[in-house]
């Protein structure tokens, strides 16, 4: 027996999807910048000898981020924050409910 997903349901996991992806193209966008900013330099000697993936700091709690995060990283968040999907998802849906 297959079951089909409500048309509604359909459109919520396509407006999903769309939004996932266009937070991908900013957090990307966002590393780019830090690590041009900061010349590369975006784990403190902690984040370095744990072998943190510095494009997890973007992601990941700002707890864990700024625990493993260099201090010119932290400085360019000051004029640039972290945005979390959870923020980008409701910004995204607000802005799409005004069209």
């Amino acid at each position: 027996m297959s079951r089909s997903r409500s048309a509604t349901f359909a459109a919520f996991l396509d407006q999903w999807a769309e939004i996932r992806a266009d937070y991908d193209l900013v957090l990307q966008a966002a590393y780019e910048r830090a690590e041009e900013v900061t010349r590369g330099k975006l784990l403190n000697r902690r984040g370095r000898r744990a072998g943190i993936d510095a494009y997890s700091l973007f992601l990941g709690p700002a707890v864990r981020a700024y625990a493993y995060a260099s201090d010119e990283l932290i400085e360019h968040w000051r004029t640039h924050p972290r945005i979390t999907f959870e923020a980008f998802e409701q910004q995204a849906l607000i802005e799409r409910r005004w069209r």
